[in-house]
């Protein structure tokens, strides 16, 4: 098979199409020969070696095809052994594509219960752009944060796959939700997803903005941070609101005061992926509702890997990226 081969960690140019074998039968494993990949912030550090992956290796967590034994049209969870407790991973949870042979390529094989259905009107690409960012923002959004028609949500980051997914969501369940970007495109961008409206993160009183737009002026039920700016979110909360904080894409360390925390009575929730019954969870939401597929930012074919990460580091796309198959 055609696979994109990481023989060192570095830069994207370090991702190159190479001839490798096929992956062998495993009892338990199904091989799913994908017709689309889509690209995470995740794959760009397992890339770089902040996950200790072996060498060579093939990255890549989401994708979507055809199961070689049975035929069927379907889609791969890339949390792999969540374990039986929902609250949080077991020792053994790994993500597709860290240590073992992920989605870069033209055959996957992944453990049988990390198979779904690809679900109707989803084009392949769509398809692919779902499992990670879908299954992440829905156990942040509904599973930990626990939101519910009528409230309202901040989004940090208008353009990236999470924050174009929980707009999806939860504009889509009935939540109010604003944004916030560097972008007055994107802002509007967000709005066709169904955000009701955003400010520009690069105005130093943002959150001061932010608050205005939410019911009342009061600020938001709750803050969706993917950046890690927690002192930030927390300026744009309600009394009593919830900050789900599933990434730090601008910021390794927070300080926070104790007092206006624990006198606003907030909640500081942290989360990431989710466990094949969020992953359900997602699938029956999309079923049940008038969600907005995942928007695709640009596809590139499979041998211009390093071409797709390049776009995505640089920032300016809104939504997804796509490695295609012919």
């Amino acid at each position: 098979m055609q696979a994109v081969l990481m023989r060192t960690f570095g830069e994207a140019d370090v991702l190159r199409a190479e001839s490798v074998a096929d992956p062998e039968a495993r009892a338990g494993w199904a091989t799913v020969r994908l017709k689309a990949a889509a690209l995470n912030w995740h794959d760009v550090l397992v890339r770089q070696g902040r996950y200790g992956s072996p060498l060579p290796h093939v990255i890549g967590a989401d994708g979507a095809g055809v199961r070689v034994d049975t035929g069927e049209e379907v889609v791969v969870l890339p949390s792999l052994w969540w374990g039986d407790d929902e609250s949080a991973p077991g020792p053994d949870f790994e993500i597709l594509g860290d240590h073992r042979w992920g989605t870069y390529a033209e055959l996957v094989r992944v453990p049988v219960d990390c198979l779904a259905p690809r679900p109707a009107g989803l084009s392949w690409d769509e398809a692919a752009a779902l499992p990670l960012v879908g299954v992440t923002t829905y156990r942040g959004l509904f599973s930990r944060g626990r939101l519910r028609r009528g409230e309202s949500l901040l989004v940090l980051g208008a353009g990236g796959g999470v924050a174009t997914m929980a707009v999806s969501l939860a504009s889509g369940v009935g939540a109010r939700v604003v944004v916030t970007s560097s972008s007055p495109e994107k802002i509007a961008q967000a709005k066709g997803l169904g955000a009701a409206g955003g400010v520009l993160y690069t105005e130093d009183d943002w959150p001061d903005q932010a608050r205005a737009l939410s019911p009342g002026g009061a600020g938001f039920d709750l803050v969706l941070d993917s950046v890690g700016t927690w002192r930030d979110s927390l300026r744009c909360l309600r009394h009593g609101g919830r900050l789900v904080v599933l990434g730090a894409s601008r910021s390794d360390s927070v300080v926070l005061e104790p007092r206006p925390f624990y006198f606003g009575q907030y909640e500081l929730i942290g989360t990431t992926m989710g466990s094949p019954r969020d992953f359900a969870g997602l699938l029956a939401l999309m079923d049940g509702n008038d969600i907005v597929p995942p928007p695709i930012s640009a596809t590139y074919p499979l041998d211009a890997a390093a071409d797709a990460h390049r776009f995505l580091e640089a920032g300016a796309g809104f939504g997804k990226v796509v490695l295609t198959q012919p």
